[in-house]
């Protein structure tokens, strides 16, 4: 058994989910895709390591005839929805979606559908027609499709995949090319489109895409050369092709030469490569770090039982957050005959301390008269202050509390 395969398809599987929830707010189809596609492939990766370790025995059948053609289907499914990433950025790039209507929007969003599961569905119907029997099982890895590779098979199988990848290249080189022509502006552009992107998640995106389509055609054109490398089978007929259909292959490791091993174990890590560049390029960005700090707020209050990291203010000389006021009487002003005549800004100097500063930066209330004996508030002028700036037509009672909040 090879532990490292089951392994290291499990955690390809949670690494392209732990990006799912800003995506999925964000409701891109394109994206949503990708992950949807990386998870199946990996989960379907995880089960067969698991199930034929040692073993090319037919245990399932019906799990395989599922997941073969699952497996087609991210064949395709992977490169049309990098296609769609970047037909949309080069779309906002080109300045053609400034306005987003509800209309375009149900648009594209019908386009992305198609493309990303529509498409994949014509692709595994296809596969039918140069599939030569049921499927293989290959020792330690599982089920596997079957392909009668033929110049059919080149043209519903092969091709399309690297057309769509070659057209992804070009839509992202289009949009490069925009960003070049006003490179100046681009910030305030992607503000205005409404599409919710940064610059940051623009080229996040871009970059994610590109990779993604340089990884896929050289992964494509090794299949393609693995495959071919015996020649191609000429095609005799539908009836000869799919002669004795229900067959299932099975190829156990002492059956394969060493050179067929390598090739199998190559093209088997192609996938979980792809979803750790998929993670690299969204597990270390700003929203993903936003939603780790929440996850641990959640753990540290929920789990743990503790406060969250951002500490509450209490008043300066106050066990708790919220105190009474201390009534200034108006009677103090008989005190004051004698004293300097503060200014209102001098005041108000007094009574925003630096705590209470950051306090208020914090968002927190901060209640002036909450404050402990001897502070500025007994001071006659504070009487000054209230005598002068309150109400001539009403007149405070005589213990009224004087008391504001500062918020941010």
């Amino acid at each position: 058994m090879y532990a490292q395969l089951p392994v290291a398809s499990i955690l390809a599987a949670l690494c392209v989910l732990i990006p799912m929830p800003w995506h999925w707010r964000a409701r891109n189809i394109a994206t949503l895709s990708i992950i949807a596609w990386l998870f199946i492939s990996n989960m379907i990766y995880f089960v067969n390591s698991i199930v034929w370790a040692d073993s090319a025995r037919v245990v399932i059948p019906v799990w395989c005839d599922i997941v073969t053609k699952l497996q087609m289907g991210a064949n395709i499914g992977l490169p049309a929805a990098c296609l769609c990433v970047c037909v949309r950025l080069e779309s906002i790039a080109a300045v053609r979606s400034v306005t987003v209507s509800r209309a375009s929007k149900q648009r594209r969003m019908l386009f992305d559908a198609g493309m990303c599961w529509g498409l994949p569905v014509l692709y595994m119907a296809l596969h039918y027609v140069v599939q030569g029997h049921r499927f293989d099982i290959i020792e330690n890895f599982g089920c596997r499709p079957t392909v009668y590779v033929s110049i059919a098979a080149i043209f519903i199988v092969f091709i399309p995949p690297l057309v769509l990848s070659v057209t992804t290249l070009v839509f992202a080189g289009l949009a490069l090319a925009h960003f070049f022509r006003r490179r100046m502006m681009f910030a305030k552009h992607l503000q205005q489109s409404n599409s919710g992107l940064t610059t940051a998640r623009y080229f996040r995106l871009m970059l994610m895409a590109v990779v993604e389509m340089f990884w896929t055609i050289v992964v494509s054109a090794l299949n393609v050369y693995f495959t071919t490398r015996s020649g191609l089978r000429p095609w005799t007929g539908w009836g000869d092709v799919h002669f004795d259909f229900p067959q299932i292959g099975q190829f156990p490791f002492v059956l394969i030469s060493m050179d067929d091993r390598r090739w199998t174990f190559a093209l088997w890590w192609t996938l979980p490569v792809s979803s750790y560049i998929f993670f690299l390029f969204f597990g270390f960005g700003e929203d993903a770090l936003r939603e780790y700090r929440k996850c641990m707020d959640w753990v540290r209050v929920h789990i743990f039982r503790r406060p969250t990291s951002s500490s509450s203010f209490a008043p300066m000389g106050s066990s708790s957050r919220y105190s009474p006021s201390v009534p200034v009487p108006l009677s103090s002003t008989s005190s004051f005959g004698t004293e300097t005549k503060p200014s209102v800004h001098a005041y108000g100097n007094k009574i925003l301390s630096p705590k209470a500063l950051e306090a208020a930066d914090a968002g927190s209330s901060v209640n002036i008269a909450s404050t402990p004996p001897h502070t500025p508030l007994d001071h006659p002028a504070s009487a000054y202050y209230l005598a002068t700036f309150a109400p001539v037509e009403q007149p405070p009672p005589k213990h009224a509390r004087f008391s504001f909040a500062i918020r941010l």
